[in-house]
């Protein structure tokens, strides 16, 4: 999982990414919270790890656009 990809976007296909990312985290950071709700230790650490990921994304092209919402 070492490849390396570059892309060109536009400012607003860069906030449309950014904004499907948080979507995104949204859904794992609840699932977060159902796993730890269930007791399910393994569940909680796979979607909080996926989690971290994208936010790790998500950050990445905010500090090449400037945003910081």
């Amino acid at each position: 999982m070492n490849d390396s990809y570059s892309f060109t976007f536009t400012a607003d296909e860069a906030e449309i990414l950014i904004d499907a990312l948080e979507a995104d985290l949204e859904g794992y950071e609840e699932s977060v919270r159902d796993a730890r709700a269930n007791g399910s230790r393994t569940d909680v650490a796979t979607f909080s790890e996926a989690a971290e990921r994208i936010k790790a994304v998500r950050d990445k092209i905010r500090a090449v656009v400037g945003s910081e919402d």
